[in-house]
C-alpha cells in the first residue's frame, strides 16, 4: 500500500535549517523582520495541535501490528482418573493455538495501515488550518500597524493645516472657524490613533497566541507581503488538488473499506486449532500428543450481514470522496477568482486611483494658501487621499488573506513561503 505524503512533515524539515526559526525556538523571540513564511513555519512547529496530531499518528501506527497478530496461545494442564487409582493418573500439558486458514491477518493489517494513512491526512489538515490561522493573524496585525502609521501621517499633515489656518487667520484672510475646523480634524485623528494603539496590541496578542507564544511577547517589525507571481490558472491548480488532506483521507477510507470487506469475507473460511504437548498415561507411559481442530462457520447469516455492512461502508466512503472532490474543486475555483479580483482592485488603486488622489492635494493646498479655495477643499482632498490609502491597505491585506485561502484550498502553502 502506498504511503501518503505528509506536507506538514516536509514543512517541519524546512524549519531545521532556518536560523531565524532556531532563534525563535531557543529564546522565545521572533526573527526580525518577521515574514509570512516565518509565521507559518513557527506555528507549524509550536502549536500543540500539531503535536497532538503526531501522537495520534504514532498511536495509530501500532494498530496494524495489534489487529493482525495471532491470538495468544492457551496452555492447558490436564489430570485424569481422580481420585488416584492404584496405578496413578493420566497427566498432560498442552499448548493450543488458533491459526487462520485465510488472509484475514493480512487484510486486517491492510485495514490498519489505511487507517494510519487517514490519520496522517488528518494531521496534514491540522497543519493547514494552523497555518491559515497564523497567516490571518499576521496579516491583520500588519493591517493595523500600517493603518496606525497612516494615521500618524494624517495627524502630522493636519497639524500643518492648523498652522496654515492660524497664519491666515492672523493675517485676517481667513475666519477663526477655519482654525477650529482644522483643530477638530486633529482631535478626531488623535482619538482614532488611541483606538488603533489598543487594536495593535490586541492583534499582537492574537499573533503570539497563533504561534503558541506568550500573548505579551514583543512582536518585531513585519516584512511586507507582496504577491509577485501571477495568479495560477485553474488548469494549473486542478491537478494539485489531489494533495488536499481531505481527499487523501477519503482515499484512505476507501482502502480501509476494501480491506474490511475482505476481512468479513475471510470470516467464511475455517479457523484451525492446533493442540500439542507432552503427556503421561498409565497405559503407555510418557509420550506426546497432538490434535488438530477445524472451525465450521455454518451460521452464515451474521457473516453475510457483516459483509453487507462493510460493503455499504465502503460505498459510503466512495460517495463521500466524490462529494468532497466537487466541494474542494468549487472552493479552489472561488479562491482563484477572489485572489484575481483582489489583485485587480489592488492594481487599480496603486496605478490609477492613488496617483489621482495625490495630485489633488497640491492644488487644494495652494488654492487655500492663496485664498482662492476654502479650507473645506483642502480637508476634502486630504480625506479623499487618506480614504484611498486606507482602501489600498485593506486591499493588500485582503490579497494576503486570499492567497492564504487559496493555499488552504489546494492543500499547500509552498507558493506562499517565498
Amino acid at each position: 500500500m502506498n504511503r501518503l505524503a505528509s506536507p506538514f512533515v516536509l514543512l517541519l524539515g524546512i524549519l531545521a535549517v532556518s536560523p531565524g526559526f532556531a532563534a525563535a525556538q531557543a529564546t522565545e523571540s521572533l526573527p526580525s523582520p518577521l515574514s509570512l513564511g516565518d509565521v507559518i513555519r513557527i506555528a507549524s512547529e509550536r502549536r500543540d495541535e500539531i503535536q497532538a496530531a503526531r501522537e495520534r499518528i504514532r498511536a495509530g501506527e501500532a494498530r496494524p501490528t495489534i489487529v493482525s497478530a495471532l491470538e495468544d496461545p492457551m496452555i492447558s494442564p490436564s489430570l485424569d482418573h481422580l481420585p488416584f487409582m492404584l496405578g496413578g493418573a493420566d497427566v498432560s500439558i498442552t499448548i493450543e493455538q488458533q491459526i487462520p486458514l485465510s488472509g484475514i491477518r493480512r487484510n486486517r493489517r491492510a485495514s490498519g495501515l489505511a487507517d494510519v494513512d487517514r490519520l496522517r491526512a488528518r494531521g496534514n489538515r491540522v497543519a493547514l488550518d494552523v497555518g491559515v490561522n497564523a497567516a490571518n493573524a499576521y496579516l491583520m496585525l500588519q493591517e493595523r500597524r500600517r493603518t496606525t502609521a497612516l494615521v500618524d501621517e494624517q495627524i502630522a499633515f493636519a497639524r500643518d493645516v492648523v498652522n496654515a489656518a492660524n497664519a491666515r487667520y492672523a493675517s485676517g484672510t481667513a475666519p477663526q472657524s477655519d482654525v477650529l475646523r482644522a483643530e477638530v480634524e486633529v482631535a478626531r485623528l488623535q482619538a482614532l490613533q488611541r483606538s488603533l494603539t489598543g487594536e495593535v496590541r490586541a492583534a499582537e496578542a492574537m499573533l503570539n497566541t497563533s504561534l503558541a507564544l506568550d500573548a505579551d511577547l514583543s512582536v518585531p517589525p513585519l516584512a511586507p507581503f507582496s504577491l509577485t507571481q501571477p495568479v495560477p490558472s485553474w488548469s494549473v491548480l486542478k491537478p494539485a488538488l489531489t494533495s488536499r488532506p481531505e481527499l487523501a483521507a477519503g482515499r484512505a477510507e476507501i482502502l480501509r473499506g476494501e480491506a474490511d470487506v475482505q476481512v468479513m469475507r475471510d470470516m467464511f473460511r475455517p479457523m484451525a486449532t492446533i493442540r500439542t504437548g507432552p503427556a503421561y498415561t498409565m497405559a503407555e507411559g510418557r509420550g506426546w500428543m497432538a490434535m488438530v481442530g477445524i472451525s465450521l462457520p455454518i451460521w452464515r447469516d451474521k457473516l453475510r450481514a457483516g459483509v453487507a455492512e462493510a460493503q455499504a461502508m465502503r460505498a459510503m466512503s466512495e460517495a463521500d470522496l466524490r462529494a468532497m472532490t466537487r466541494m474542494i474543486e468549487g472552493d479552489a475555483a472561488v479562491a482563484i477568482n477572489q485572489l484575481q479580483a483582489t489583485r485587480d482592485r489592488q492594481a487599480a488603486l496603486t496605478t490609477d486611483v492613488l496617483p489621482r488622489a495625490r495630485m489633488a492635494i497640491e492644488p487644494a493646498v495652494a488654492g487655500y494658501t492663496s485664498g482662492q479655495l476654502p479650507l473645506v477643499s483642502v480637508i476634502e482632498a486630504v480625506q479623499a487621499l487618506w480614504l484611498v490609502q486606507a482602501d489600498l491597505i485593506a486591499a493588500d491585506t485582503e490579497l494576503g488573506l486570499a492567497w492564504a485561502r487559496l493555499g488552504r484550498a489546494i492543500g499547500s502553502y509552498e507558493a506562499m513561503i517565498k
